[in-house]
């Protein structure tokens, strides 16, 4: 299910649901861009949430969680990537960019791909760069992974990030 909201900086997102209440919990990177100042958004969600759920008799409880270290989640890192991509940032600068914010939580290792017409080229290829170790063969391995696309003035690219937390 997709809601689109406009909100970036989520994580994931939970839902619970019991007998008579519906518990939504949005895990934010920077959550004051949801709370700040703007209760109107929070009611707008709950309202998109409700109608989606299709839930008339039961109440819905929405709670917004920080994340202690955002960037060590790869959907945030992706969103920042497409940000960079859309106000067009050169592709090795905006990867080089996340590596750094990366490699600020405690991670061993983290890998970039980014394929589609990189800088507007008339052959679109794939581009990637990895820092650390990522062992994507190895299934002990406790990789976080995350596919995005996103919409550029020169068409479509899409990023894939794997970051290697730790073994088990």
């Amino acid at each position: 299910m997709k809601i689109f909201s406009g909100v970036e900086g989520i994580s994931r997102i939970e839902i619970q649901k019991r007998i008579d209440v519906i518990q939504v919990i949005i895990y934010m990177g920077f959550p004051k861009l949801l709370i700040e100042g703007k209760p109107k958004k929070l009611e707008e969600l709950q309202r998109n949430i409700q109608k989606e759920l299709n839930c008339v008799n039961q109440k819905i409880n929405i709670t917004i969680t920080r994340i202690g270290n955002p960037y060590r989640h790869p959907n945030i890192l992706a969103e920042f990537i497409a940000e960079q991509l859309k106000n067009r940032v050169s592709f090795r600068k905006a990867m080089k960019k996340a590596i750094e914010l990366t490699e600020q939580t405690d991670t061993k290792g983290i890998q970039i791909q980014i394929g589609g017409r990189l800088d507007g080229k008339e052959i679109a290829r794939v581009e990637w760069i990895r820092e650390g170790r990522v062992p994507l063969q190895t299934i002990r391995a406790k990789i976080d992974y995350c596919s995005y696309t996103v919409r550029t003035i020169y068409g479509v690219l899409g990023i894939k990030i794997w970051i290697f937390i730790d073994e088990d």
